[in-house]
């Protein structure tokens, strides 16, 4: 069997007006997960010299890649013999009609169900912090989604505490919906004015238990604070934690008075600060976008192209029966899933 197509299909609906030809252009689309996923991850393959191609159809044959948010334009995507469908899963649930699944955590991977682990890919024209800034702390960013910020950064106990220190607090904050790009704040990648980043989704235990410490989401702003040089102080994420090999990784903080702990500690203590900016520096070399290529191109290499003729060589009946246990496994998820909202719901009203 001949090696199969590599395909990224967005949606016409999706398809956004200018396609940037470098994956490193600091494109407000970049700040968006389905364009981050497909489109970058198409450019930075491509350049690799793996033939692919970005499509704004849904092909017959070949392995297809889309954004789970890219199924909701179809009702129901009917098996086809040879394609294989290969989910950017995001922080939703997979989708019944894909074969194969990307997670962007790794405490969601099983390959038993052909559920594989990527790293998101970092921030796109990332500018590290300026060296001329030197043993300065005076800066503490953070660069992310409103969604993504605890609401104890919004009230007057946290501003409290920056004025006690004596520090500035640079929030890049967007309010975008998941398919709206045009009027995002670009500035996710300009680390050159920040001495350390906080990013802290919420400290409420009852929310990191319903979401299994935030199960579904990346550590991209850790990512991000190593290839800036910047230390970072986060959430009690399990993201963050399955990054972790050491402390100089991160500063985990679990209330506003630990980040205000976590705060002195690196005011007080350059050394700490120089120390954790080359761990990061080391760490960084793992995640950077090269490496992640060629991740990627081993992945599809040592592990779609087999999947796919594996995939292909069943009979129909076969593929048409794993596509509908898949819906009913889905359906199931989806009621229990909304059982534990309202149970969550219920115990906080």
């Amino acid at each position: 069997m001949r090696q199969p197509a590599v395909l990224f299909y967005v949606p016409p609906s999706l398809w956004p007006d200018a396609i940037p030809q470098d994956a490193d252009q600091n494109w407000a689309g970049f700040g968006l997960g389905v364009y981050a996923w497909t489109i970058q991850t198409y450019l930075r393959l491509r350049d690799a010299g793996l033939p692919c191609a970005l499509v704004d159809h849904l092909p017959e044959q070949g392995i297809v890649f889309l954004h789970r948010n890219g199924f909701q334009f179809h009702q129901r995507i009917e098996v086809s013999p040879r394609r294989l469908l290969v989910c950017f899963q995001a922080d939703v649930l997979p989708h019944p009609d894909a074969q194969v699944h990307i997670v962007q955590n790794p405490t969601q991977e099983n390959r038993q169900t052909q559920t594989y682990f990527m790293p998101h890919w970092s921030q796109p024209g990332l500018q590290p912090r300026a060296p001329e800034r030197g043993d300065r702390f005076e800066t503490v960013a953070f660069f992310g989604h409103t969604n993504n910020l605890s609401p104890e950064f919004t009230g007057p106990e946290w501003n409290e505490i920056l004025k006690k220190l004596g520090l500035v607090w640079h929030p890049v904050v967007n309010t975008n919906r998941w398919n709206e790009h045009r009027t995002l704040d670009t500035r996710w990648n300009d680390y050159r004015q920040v001495d350390a980043v906080v990013a802290v989704r919420s400290f409420a235990p009852d929310v990191l238990a319903q979401t299994k410490d935030y199960c579904h989401k990346p550590a991209t702003k850790l990512y991000n604070a190593w290839l800036a040089g910047v230390p970072a102080i986060l959430g009690p994420e399990s993201g963050y934690r399955a990054a972790r090999q050491t402390d100089l990784d991160y500063l985990e903080v679990t209330s506003l008075a630990e980040v205000q702990r976590a705060l002195m500690r690196l005011q007080e203590d350059p050394d700490l600060r120089q120390a954790m900016v080359c761990n990061g520096r080391a760490r960084s070399r793992a995640i950077a976008p090269e490496t992640l290529t060629q991740r990627w191109l081993n992945f599809i290499q040592d592990t779609l192209f087999p999947v796919y003729k594996q995939w292909c060589s069943q009979s129909p009946w076969q593929q048409q029966l794993r596509v509908h246990s898949s819906r009913l496994s889905y359906g199931a998820r989806r009621l229990h899933q909304r059982w534990q909202d309202w149970s969550y719901s219920w115990g906080r009203g």
